[in-house]
C-alpha cells in the first residue's frame, strides 16, 4: 500500500460555514440603545451574537438603508440612514455580504446610496442587489471560497420604478410581476457560474406571517432557474421555511436587529446556517433569534 495514496483518500472536502440573516436596522431606537448602554460603539447591537457569526466564512443579511452621512431625507417618516461609524457594528459581526435592494434604499436619496456603496467596498465588505450601474447591479456577486464558487443576487418589487438602475445610472434590482423572465434569465446565467446560488427578495406585506403571491411565484421561479436558498426579507416577521424541489425557500427571516418592540413577533427571526462540502449543499439548520430590551440579537437554540 501506497503511504501517500492512503492519506489522500482520508481527506475529507473542506467545509465552508455560510450564515444568512433578516433585516439590520441600525438606527432610531437601535442607535439611541448604542449611545446610552454601549457609549456609541456599534458593537453593541451584535455583542451576544458575534462569537457565533464571526466563525462563518460567508455572513449575509439585508441592510435597510444606506450607510452614510450625505444626502437629504426624501423618504417617509419612516427613513433609515445609519452613521458611518455603524459600519463598524457589521465589520465587527463577521458580515460580509450585505442586499441594498429595499424599499429604504434611496431614503436619503441617489447620494446616500452611491456614498454607502463606496463605504462598504472601502471596508471589504461585498454588496448586492444595488450598484452604480445596471449591469453591476443585476449581476451576481461571487464569492470563492475554498474552491468552491457561491452566488448572490438580490431583488425588490417595493419603491418606484425610477430606482431600477438603468443603464450607467445607479439604482437597484427592481423587479414586478412583469419581470419575472429576466429574473429568471439572470439567475439561470449565474448558476451556471457558480457552486453555489442565494438570492434574496425583499417583498411581501408587513407584519403578515403568510407570504404574498409576488413572494410564492418568484421563489418557486427562482428555485426552478437554479437558485439554491431563497432569502426573504421585509415582513419584519418571520414567515415559513420550506424545501421546494432542490432548494429551500425562507419567505421572510424577520428581524435581526431592529426596534420594533410592540410586539413579541417583530422581536424574532431566524437565521439559516448553510453547510457546504465539495461544491454542494450539505446541510442547512434553522436557528431562533430574539431580540432583546437592547435591540441585541441573541441566539435562541
Amino acid at each position: 500500500m501506497n503511504p501517500q495514496q492512503t492519506v489522500e483518500n482520508n481527506l475529507q472536502p473542506e467545509q465552508i460555514r455560510m450564515v444568512l440573516a433578516g433585516d439590520i436596522m441600525l438606527e432610531r431606537g437601535v442607535e439611541y440603545m448604542v449611545e446610552k448602554y454601549g457609549s456609541g460603539d456599534f458593537k453593541f447591537p451584535f455583542l451576544k451574537i458575534a462569537g457565533y457569526l464571526k466563525g462563518a466564512d460567508i455572513v449575509f443579511a439585508n441592510l435597510e438603508g444606506p450607510i452614510s452621512d450625505k444626502g437629504i431625507k426624501v423618504g417617509s417618516i419612516y427613513s433609515f440612514r445609519h452613521k458611518p461609524e455603524s459600519m463598524e457594528g457589521l465589520n465587527y459581526a463577521g458580515f460580509n455580504v450585505i442586499s441594498l435592494a429595499n424599499n429604504h434604499a434611496f431614503d436619503y436619496g441617489r447620494e446616500a446610496l452611491e456614498d454607502c456603496l463606496t463605504r462598504l467596498s472601502n471596508v471589504g465588505i461585498d454588496y448586492v442587489g444595488a450598484g452604480f450601474s445596471e449591469d453591476e447591479t443585476y449581476s451576481p456577486l461571487i464569492k470563492e471560497i475554498k474552491d468552491t464558487k457561491i452566488g448572490f443576487l438580490a431583488y425588490t418589487n417595493l419603491g418606484p420604478e425610477t430606482w431600477k438602475a438603468r443603464g450607467d445610472n445607479s439604482g437597484i434590482a427592481w423587479i414586478d410581476g412583469s419581470e419575472l423572465s429576466r429574473a429568471k434569465l439572470e439567475i439561470e446565467k449565474a448558476k451556471s457560474e457558480v457552486d453555489i446560488l442565494i438570492v434574496s427578495l425583499h417583498a411581501g406585506e408587513e407584519y403578515q406571517e403568510t407570504p404574498a403571491q409576488f413572494q410564492v411565484d418568484f421563489a418557486k421561479m427562482a428555485i426552478d432557474a437554479g437558485a439554491d436558498i431563497i432569502a426573504g426579507h421585509h415582513p419584519h416577521v418571520v414567515q415559513p421555511f420550506e424545501k421546494y424541489q432542490q432548494g429551500y425557500i425562507a419567505y421572510s427571516l424577520g428581524n435581526f436587529i431592529f426596534d420594533q418592540s410592540f410586539s413579541e413577533e417583530t422581536m424574532e427571526s431566524q437565521i439559516i446556517e448553510v453547510l457546504i462540502e465539495g461544491g454542494k449543499i450539505k446541510k442547512v439548520n434553522l436557528k431562533e433569534i430574539k431580540i432583546n430590551n437592547f435591540f441585541q440579537a441573541e441566539i435562541e437554540n
